[in-house]
């Protein structure tokens, strides 16, 4: 189950709103054959797993899948994974988490059975529910998971006036950056942000087959028509609406299939979002320069329960879940 966890993040980045699979066949002790959800519309990591024993010359019948998520028992953009598996002739299924989308919800499971294969739940539960997150979290919650994403200087400033607008944070921190844009669904910024900054937030630093929508929140229309994201060709979403009330935001970007919501606004976009509790990861990256004309931010960050740290590049960058 662990090496199926492993294949399966070959697909992230490529398989939204899916979430990554992997899928591991074992025939007399030996692994023979593995899989994954490599992109949308392309085979579930169970058929990509049969289609590799078959390249092999290996026999599926009697075999076990290790299986990071219950497999489907409905058509959608591929045929169901349990029929797959009964044509393979797989004698045992181990599933490291159910399904929590309203088409499968332990259908998959039930299938199996019924049809006499045997079925182990639960293997490595809770490393498969932190690889597919945000998918559980949109499942459960039809909203997407909320991470922030925010640099400041060595005192805490975000913004340094005395100068025109520009990053100030590493190369490597940047293309952490940008490997954390790949893995969500859409980018938001408030208007200040474009204002000042005027940015692409597409991902160009690491290899990608889909941008994240970028999402502008403008009350007052104040962002120029001529603004990057606004004349790039990349999708955006440029939203005049008062958005006081962030929940009902947050349920409009679910019902589009948002699973991952990446906000890389300033300290009032922030601020919003923290103050209706809707943050549910906060990334503060922090560097060594120091700003002549600050701009302070006041993030309260007492409602979190788990703090960890890493480096991306020069700066330190503290990883704040609840």
């Amino acid at each position: 189950m662990s090496r199926a966890l492993e294949v399966a993040e070959r697909g992230r980045g490529k398989v939204r709103p899916n979430p990554l699979v992997g899928c591991v066949l074992v025939k007399d002790e030996t692994v023979i054959a593995e899989g994954w959800h490599d992109h949308l519309g392309g085979l579930h990591a169970e058929q990509m797993a049969i289609h590799d024993a078959e390249e092999k010359g290996h026999s599926t019948n009697g075999a076990r899948a290790f299986i990071t998520l219950e497999p489907c028992n409905h058509f959608g953009r591929t045929p169901p994974c349990t029929e797959a598996l009964l044509w393979a002739g797989i004698s045992e299924v181990v599933i490291a988490h159910g399904d929590p989308n309203p088409l499968v919800r332990g259908d998959g499971v039930s299938v199996l059975e019924e049809a006499g294969i045997k079925v182990e739940t639960g293997l490595l539960k809770d490393a498969a529910a932190e690889q597919m997150r945000e998918f559980l979290h949109w499942c459960e919650n039809r909203r997407p998971y909320v991470t922030v994403k925010v640099a400041v200087d060595a005192n805490g400033s975000v913004d340094d006036l005395s100068k025109d607008a520009g990053r100030f944070t590493s190369e490597e921190c940047l293309k952490q950056v940008h490997e954390l844009r790949k893995d969500c669904c859409a980018v938001l910024v408030g208007a200040n942000t474009v204002i000042r900054d005027d940015p692409a937030l597409t991902v160009r630093l690491v290899e990608t087959e889909r941008q994240p929508i970028r999402v502008a929140i403008d009350p007052n229309n104040r962002i120029s028509p001529d603004s990057k994201i606004l004349t790039d060709g990349f999708a955006t979403r440029h939203m005049t609406e008062d958005f006081r009330g962030l929940p009902a935001l947050l349920d409009m970007l679910g019902d589009l299939e948002i699973q991952r919501l990446l906000v890389e606004g300033g300290p009032t976009t922030i601020n919003h979002f923290l103050e209706e509790g809707l943050v549910d990861e906060f990334i503060l990256v922090q560097s060594k320069v120091t700003h002549s004309t600050p701009v302070y931010s006041d993030f309260d960050l007492s409602s979190f329960s788990n703090i960890e740290e890493a480096t991306w590049g020069e700066e330190l960058v503290k990883i704040y879940t609840r």
